[in-house]
């Protein structure tokens, strides 16, 4: 909002070539947001450990309660308890920006994001579905910023248009993630390999489609997502028109990522041909490593469950061959005998498990290098 005094992170030891990623009055001093990655990849431990660095660290709201002793029956309070939880151990750790990545399709949605603008949360993120009533949960004084996340222009200019005449709020930014994203995607399954829908198409599409929104008082960046990997992908989507980056897949294989040694390893150990497109009981598609539970579905054998959350409006659990809930928690918790991960396209690059902080200074190093390749062409051109 205009007047507010601008927030920084943490300082940074080491000076880097990174432009700085503004939404509002934040300042981040690397331009990554780490991804929200649920069920329970991405809590206190990944989102402070990401922000201490400079960077946007978020925690992931689906079945955030999933180790509350009584999630299953006080599946509302339960979330709400651990999500307090998570924002406030972050925020012990950390006085970097720390976001919250609430799903329009769960059914507590609502309670996810009263709470967490209650606990004055940096910004929140919204995706799985339009957020387009998302500016109501405002109250006087609130300075939680209000990210969308979209996969079209289309989508963006719709929630600019909506939020404008309805609340006279605009996005405080733009996340667009494109078809190699991990997790559920927001596309047709044969929209997934198509050239127009690459990120590199709807980059540019959705800078241009809010550009007639933004005026000298309001900017609205715009985050690219889905198949970022190292420096060179960050250089070229910054020249591209884009604000900052989103990563998850990479952040996955790091000491604070908040999953299962088990579940970190299998993305370590992905190669290519694992990677499968599946169709998710949410009733979207979703890119994860194949392994045996995602074979015997496959085969059509259904793995009995009761359904004590309801946690997706999308969800029918009377016809689904298994609870995408339990199967996510299961993985978290390492067990993928009984569940699965969800990777990016580019989890097969991914190759030992390391510190977020050296993370980071790999990044660094990487887009430096991208820098001086770019700089050398332009000369010799």
């Amino acid at each position: 909002m205009p007047g507010e005094p601008a927030r920084s992170p943490e300082g940074q030891k080491q000076m880097s070539l990174f432009p700085e990623l503004k939404i509002g009055n934040l300042i981040a001093k690397i331009p990554i947001i780490q991804g929200g990655m649920g069920v329970g990849v991405s809590l206190s431990g990944l989102a402070s450990a990401v922000a201490k660095e400079g960077g946007i660290g978020v925690i992931a709201g689906a079945m955030i309660g999933m180790c509350e002793k009584d999630i299953s029956s006080n599946y509302r309070e339960a979330n709400i308890r651990a999500l307090k939880r998570e924002i406030r151990k972050a925020r012990e750790k950390t006085t970097g920006i720390i976001g919250v990545n609430i799903m329009v399709a769960l059914n507590n949605f609502s309670d996810l994001v009263t709470t967490s603008i209650k606990e004055k949360v940096d910004i929140i993120f919204s995706g799985a579905g339009l957020p387009l009533d998302l500016p109501k949960y405002l109250h006087e004084g609130a300075q939680t910023k209000l990210v969308p996340i979209v996969s079209s222009g289309r989508a963006a200019k719709i929630i600019c248009k909506k939020w404008l005449a309805k609340f006279n709020y605009l996005p405080d930014a733009f996340v667009v993630e494109g078809p190699k994203a991990g997790g559920h995607l927001g596309y047709k399954p044969e929209d997934i390999d198509a050239p127009e829908c690459s990120l590199e198409n709807t980059v540019p599409e959705v800078v241009q489609a809010v550009q007639p929104f933004e005026s000298d008082n309001k900017k609205i960046p715009i985050i690219a997502a889905g198949g970022i990997f190292d420096g060179s992908d960050i250089l070229k989507f910054l020249n591209m028109g884009a604000a900052g980056v989103q990563m998850g897949t990479r952040f996955v294989a790091t000491h604070e990522c908040d999953a299962d040694i088990a579940f970190k390893e299998a993305m370590v150990n992905a190669e290519e041909k694992d990677l499968i497109i599946i169709k998710s009981p949410v009733g979207m598609p979703g890119r994860a490593i194949n392994n045996a539970f995602l074979e015997d579905v496959k085969k059509g054998i259904r793995k009995p469950f009761t359904c004590p959350f309801h946690c997706i409006k999308t969800c029918d659990h009377t016809k689904s061959p298994y609870c995408i809930a339990l199967a996510l928690v299961n993985a978290k918790k390492g067990l993928l005998k009984h569940g699965f991960a969800f990777a990016g396209a580019n989890a097969p690059r991914v190759k030992e498990i390391v510190s977020v902080h050296d993370l980071f200074e790999t990044l660094k190093e990487e887009f430096r290098a991208a820098i001086t390749r770019t700089s050398l062409r332009v000369a010799v051109a």
